[in-house]
């Protein structure tokens, strides 16, 4: 209910202003204007957009598969948004609250494949089918890295739960707190709290397995210089070429969909998740005058929203990998780096019990 009641309204709010900021952050990069004709500033070129993309007609190609891409949009958005029901959104709202949130999230999500396919080999276009394929090789191979980058911080978290993920990293917690990886300091953690307790503190070797997990997130999602799929200039616009209208629209969707909720992981699992910021200082309790429900939900949103900038900032800065440079970055480099990083993880809870 609560995935229902926040993340719809909540996602399909951030698609409206994530394609305007997408399209401004674009532009002050490549040094131009951006949207500025409709609404002050531009403010409502999307809303405009996403009008006329409603009003157009939805096309099925006489020779495609009626059935089957009728369903593939739908397929790969439902996948997607399950993902949330695990989702903590502050203290005490842990979505559906299942025990093994991590796994079931990386189950689902991993769905969107078969949706893929299906929209490639249902339009019966050999560019589609070639994004595809593309799309089924790219996500499959990067599923690995970014599996085993979460592995790396349920066995420091000791939990597949990620409300109590989060839990551990703020002022609720009180275990033994590896600073900076430098000191072994048994302190009460809610005398101090703030970014002191998120994972990456607490273990130093989280920031290199947040690297392989950023990277990955961006594979997953088709982001630029992952954005090998759809390669419009090879492909025309991949497995959504023969797409039009509301069902081209909610490939769209799915796309920030997955952009949002892997800034989101990436928020719970290494940031401290809806844990502030700020820590205690002295007579100054920060972490605890900028706790509780409210407060939580504002951070986590707020840190995610930071992600999702980085995000955005790395597509219009680096340029698109090739095929065979796609999957070197996974087989040659993330997946041995992220296995050296499962065991160095593992050496280091031991030492830490």
């Amino acid at each position: 209910m609560i995935t229902f009641l926040f993340y719809l309204p909540f996602l399909l709010l951030f698609v409206v202003i994530g394609v305007y900021g997408e399209r401004k952050i674009s532009a002050f990069i490549q040094s131009r204007y951006g949207p500025m004709e409709v609404g002050p500033k531009g403010l409502l070129q999307t809303i405009a957009d996403l009008l006329k993309m409603l009003q157009k007609e939805n096309i099925v190609p006489g020779a495609a598969d009626r059935f089957f891409f009728q369903t593939a949009p739908i397929i790969i958005f439902i996948a997607i948004f399950a993902g949330y029901a695990v989702l903590p959104l502050t203290l005490g709202v842990e979505g559906a609250g299942i025990r093994t949130g991590v796994f079931f999230l990386l189950a689902i999500v991993s769905l969107d494949v078969l949706g893929i396919l299906m929209a490639g080999w249902s339009s019966n276009n050999k560019y589609s089918l070639f994004g595809a394929m593309r799309s089924m090789a790219q996500i499959i191979s990067y599923e690995i890295p970014l599996g085993l980058s979460v592995l790396c911080v349920v066995m420091i978290a000791q939990s597949l739960d990620l409300q109590e993920i989060t839990q551990q990293q703020g002022i609720f917690s009180k275990e033994k707190v590896w600073l900076f990886g430098l000191a072994s300091l048994d302190i009460d953690v809610t005398e101090v709290g703030g970014f002191l307790s998120w994972n990456v503190f607490r273990s130093p070797f989280l920031w290199l397995v947040f690297i392989v997990f950023f990277i990955s997130g961006l594979a997953e999602s088709n982001r630029a210089p992952f954005d090998l799929p759809e390669s419009e200039s090879e492909l025309v616009g991949g497995y959504h070429t023969e797409y039009s209208g509301f069902r081209w629209g909610i490939f769209m969707l799915g796309e920030y969909g997955m952009m949002l909720l892997v800034s989101f992981l990436a928020v719970i699992l290494f940031f401290g998740g809806w844990n502030t910021p700020l820590p205690n200082i002295g007579q100054a309790k920060l972490a605890e005058w900028t706790s509780g429900p409210v407060w939580g939900a504002f951070w986590l949103v707020s840190k995610a929203m930071f992600f999702i900038f980085v995000q955005m900032w790395v597509r219009w800065t680096y340029p698109r990998l090739r095929v065979d440079q796609l999957m070197s970055v996974s087989w040659k480099y993330l997946t041995p780096a992220a296995l050296v990083l499962v065991f160095i993880c593992g050496i280091w809870r031991l030492l830490m019990v």
